[in-house]
C-alpha cells in the first residue's frame, strides 16, 4: 500500500462516547484510493462509531473524548469542521429519512438540495442530478415525490444525494439494515455500479454474502478494537474466527467448513461466493 494512495488514516485512534466509555479502543488502519472496504462485527462493535469518525460526525457533534487522530483526503478532522469533511466525505445513513432533507417537492430537487444550498450554478446542479441519478438506477423518477418512493428507492435516492456532491469517499453505515428483500437488492446493486465507477468505498455491513461481492478488503470490529484483517477472500472464508465473535461466515464457506470436518471433503481453501462454491463441488465430485 502506498503512502500517496492513502485517502483514509487512523492513527492510535481511541474514542469514548460521553456516556459510553472505549467505543474505540487503538483504531490502526489505512484505506487506499479506490479500494472497498467492509467492515464487520457483532452489535455494538463499533461499526457506526467508525464511520461517523471519518467525516468528523465523531466528535464534532456527539462529543465525547478522543486519542489519536483520522486523516481523510489529508485533512484532520479534528481541525476540519464537517461541513468542510463533507466535501470529501459522503455518509449514507442506515435510514433514508434521516439522510434526505424533507423539504423538497421532487426526487429532482432532493438530490440538488445540497448543491443549491452552496450555491452551485444551476446548470452544474442539472448535470450532477442527472448524473447521480443514473448511477443509481433512478433515471425517469426525476419529477416523484421522495415520499413515494419504495424504501429502497429511497436509500437509493439518498446515495445519489451524496454522489452529487462528488466527494472523493463514500461510506456507508449498513445501508440495508432496514429494508425488505426488494430493497436491499435494489441497494446492493447500486452500490456494485458505484465500485465500477473506481470509488473508494467503505461499508459497514452484517449482509456477509453481499459483502463478499463489493469488498476489497475487511476489518471485522469486536468491542472497539480491529480483531481481523485482510484481503475479502482471507477473512470471511475464516469461519472459526468469525465465529468467535458472533459473526456468521458466507453460508457457502460454513458448508465447506462442515464437510471438511464431518465428511473428509479435501479442500485448500473454502468458497465465500456462490459461484466458487458451485465450482468447487463440481471438481470433487468429478475426482
Amino acid at each position: 500500500m502506498g503512502e500517496d494512495s492513502v485517502v483514509i488514516r487512523f492513527e492510535n485512534f481511541s474514542y469514548s462516547y460521553p456516556d459510553t466509555p472505549n467505543v474505540l479502543v487503538d483504531i490502526n488502519l489505512k484505506v487506499e484510493k479506490g479500494e472497498a472496504l467492509g467492515i464487520i462485527g457483532p452489535n455494538g462493535a463499533g461499526k457506526s462509531t467508525l464511520c461517523k469518525a471519518m467525516n468528523g460526525l465523531v466528535p464534532h457533534f456527539y462529543g465525547g473524548y478522543i486519542n489519536g487522530r483520522v486523516i481523510v483526503a489529508g485533512m484532520d478532522t479534528l481541525e476540519h469542521t464537517v461541513a468542510e469533511l463533507s466535501t470529501k466525505v459522503g455518509l449514507v445513513f442506515q435510514e433514508p429519512e434521516n439522510q434526505l432533507s424533507g423539504l423538497a417537492l421532487t426526487v429532482e430537487e432532493e438530490v440538488g438540495f445540497g448543491l443549491a444550498m452552496l450555491g452551485y450554478p444551476r446548470e452544474e446542479i442539472k448535470d450532477r442530478v442527472r448524473e447521480a441519478l443514473e448511477k443509481v438506477g433512478l433515471s425517469g423518477l426525476e419529477e416523484r415525490s421522495p415520499f413515494e418512493l419504495s424504501g429502497g428507492q429511497q436509500q437509493r435516492l439518498a446515495i445519489a444525494t451524496v454522489l452529487a456532491m462528488k466527494p472523493e469517499i463514500i461510506v456507508l453505515d449498513e445501508p440495508v439494515s432496514l429494508l425488505d428483500p426488494i430493497g436491499k437488492r435494489e441497494v446492493f446493486e447500486a452500490v456494485k455500479e458505484l465500485k465500477k465507477t473506481g470509488s473508494t468505498l467503505v461499508i459497514a455491513e452484517h449482509e456477509i454474502e453481499e459483502l463478499a461481492y463489493i469488498a476489497d478488503r475487511v476489518i471485522a470490529l469486536n468491542e472497539g478494537r480491529i480483531v481481523m484483517e485482510g484481503e475479502v477472500d482471507q477473512v470471511l472464508a475464516d469461519v472459526e474466527g468469525l465465529r468467535k465473535i458472533t459473526v456468521e461466515a458466507p453460508s457457502v464457506a460454513q458448508l465447506t467448513h462442515i464437510l471438511r470436518e464431518r465428511a473428509g471433503l479435501e479442500v485448500n481453501h473454502y468458497p465465500i461466493r456462490l459461484e466458487e462454491a458451485v465450482k468447487l463441488y463440481e471438481e470433487v465430485l468429478r475426482k
